[in-house]
């Protein structure tokens, strides 16, 4: 559609106005990373070493991104807290408690609310850091750490709508979770222990998790007759067999489709004058959304997993059905 807003505006004048935006707010975001300094190493410290919980707290569109950060470090192993500024002034002031590093975040850093927080904080002896773009407003005065946010415009055109710097804020938030999961030496079943569930746990199982190994295993070799070929698919009941050498190398698979194609010369053939050549496979370290997009991408339902890429050894195997088992699909 060309003309869009009251038959006045055409498409691209809004495309660009969108891009304009964007932009603006990009370029805050590369003069933040850039600006980074010893001030952020110093808060990833503090924040590292505090023993109890990490309170985010904000007012408005501020509040709404200490919410999301406070989300954020919690999903990746930080034990961070939300405290609305508005409801610590009215009965809330207790979620403070000694041990915990209060992070406060307000562009303008001179909302009456975070006065009031401040003191209790200085009362239980608490950190606090500042994440604002005045640095000669109270908040950043009477902070333990400031994290100054470049004087980039707000996106708005009126410059007064929250949006680069709330923008910037998230951006900031982020590195510190990110930044701290990474000295910590998270690993993906680290995360996966926080993520149980959703698309995001589950993209975080390894297929070491829940393969078949071993004995489980239909593998054969190449000189092996047909016939027990189908005897062994039907033991494993897992649609497929594995051909191997001696070293135990994959060189091909039997599959359903192999076998219907053989026609009436099947009991006359070897595993090796069936099998497909170069099949598909996983290596070892694979996540269980690997294991369905190649099912998917092949439309295959079983794929082996072998050590590496060029004819590895064959560690185990991954069947449609171990996957569904895991809600994944």
């Amino acid at each position: 559609m060309d003309a869009v807003v009251d038959g006045a505006v055409d498409g691209g004048t809004i495309i660009a106005m969108g891009r304009r935006a964007i932009a603006i707010e990009a370029e805050a975001l590369w003069a933040l990373a850039h600006e980074l300094g010893a001030d952020f190493a110093d808060a990833v410290a503090l924040l590292m070493t505090t023993p109890g919980r990490i309170i985010l707290c904000g007012l408005g569109k501020s509040g709404q991104i200490a919410r999301k950060i406070a989300a954020t470090f919690a999903s990746t192993g930080t034990p961070g807290i939300f405290l609305h500024a508005g409801d610590a002034v009215h009965g809330e002031l207790g979620t403070l408690v000694a041990g915990d590093t209060l992070v406060i975040l307000s562009n303008s850093g001179d909302t009456r609310e975070f006065g009031v927080i401040m003191r209790r904080a200085e009362t239980l002896a608490l950190p606090i850091i500042a994440i604002t773009s005045s640095p000669d407003a109270p908040v950043a005065r009477n902070a333990t750490i400031n994290l100054l946010l470049p004087p980039n415009p707000e996106a708005c055109p009126y410059g007064r709508s929250p949006t680069t710097s709330t923008a910037m804020m998230l951006a900031l938030g982020d590195a510190l979770a990110v930044t701290m999961m990474q000295l910590r030496g998270a690993k993906a079943a680290d995360l996966l222990a926080l993520h149980p569930g959703g698309r995001l746990g589950l993209d975080l199982v390894a297929v070491e998790n829940f393969m078949h190994r071993g004995d489980e295993l239909p593998l054969a070799p190449p000189e092996t007759p047909m016939g027990d070929i189908l005897d062994l698919i039907s033991a494993r009941n897992l649609g497929i067999a594995g051909v191997v050498d001696t070293h135990q190398r994959l060189l091909g698979v039997i599959t359903d489709g192999d076998i219907r194609r053989c026609g009436l010369d099947l009991g006359s053939r070897s595993a090796e004058q069936v099998m497909t050549r170069r099949p598909r496979t996983l290596v070892g370290g694979a996540m269980a959304r690997d294991a369905l997009t190649i099912m998917s991408e092949a439309r295959i339902t079983a794929v082996f997993v072998v050590n590496d890429a060029l004819g590895g050894r064959v560690r185990g195997l991954v069947h449609i059905h171990d996957l569904l088992r895991l809600g994944i699909g």
